[in-house]
């Protein structure tokens, strides 16, 4: 811990505990600038100071002296700096996954979820999308458009009206060969 700057401002061990458990109680963005005061103050302007002596990261406290000193409280905006998804910048995209996909969709039989079951796969929407006239550059990869189908609620399922029912002979429990496994016939196992 820098103590040099601590002693020779006069600052004791029981004043930087009281200062962080305050500055821990005001809420945000005032903290961030009370954080810049107290640097201002106490550590002489030093944000490697405050990072050392109260753990505050010292990018932190540097915005809020900037803060302090230009009395303009900086916005942060995190909503904004995301990635946009694929189907926001292109719009014409969904249309075109929604054109091939929903013809080949089923709801959930029992209606349950707002799921719809296809049983076309994301490979084959990038390849039907080529069909359409899409450009292979301008499409998504196979993985994108397997996220674009989750986030809108479509599920690779095999379609229930397509399905094959088996038929198996269920042995009854009364039967006298019911549990057993042998290799013999039957006609010769009765004797």
């Amino acid at each position: 811990m820098k103590s040099s700057v601590l002693v020779r401002n006069e600052v004791s061990i029981e004043t930087v505990e009281l200062v962080s458990r305050l500055v821990s109680l005001i809420p945000w963005p005032a903290n961030r600038q009370a954080m810049g005061d107290i640097t201002l103050s106490l550590l002489d302007g030093k944000p490697r100071v405050a990072e050392e002596v109260f753990g505050w990261n010292r990018n932190t406290v540097e915005l809020g002296i900037n803060e302090v000193r230009t009395g303009i409280t900086c916005v942060n905006d995190f909503s904004k700096r995301r990635r946009p998804k694929v189907e926001e910048r292109e719009p014409e995209l969904l249309a075109g996954i929604r054109r091939i996909i929903d013809p080949r969709s089923q709801a959930n039989p029992q209606l349950r979820t707002s799921l719809a079951y296809t049983n076309i796969t994301a490979r084959a929407v990038h390849d039907a999308l080529q069909e359409e006239g899409w450009q292979p550059e301008d499409l998504p990869t196979i993985r994108t458009i397997s996220n674009i189908l989750n986030r809108h609620g479509y599920r690779l399922r095999s379609v229930v009206k397509t399905k094959v029912q088996k038929k198996r002979r269920k042995l009854m429990p009364s039967s006298k060969m019911s549990g057993e496994k042998t290799s013999l016939p039957m006609h010769v196992q009765r004797r």
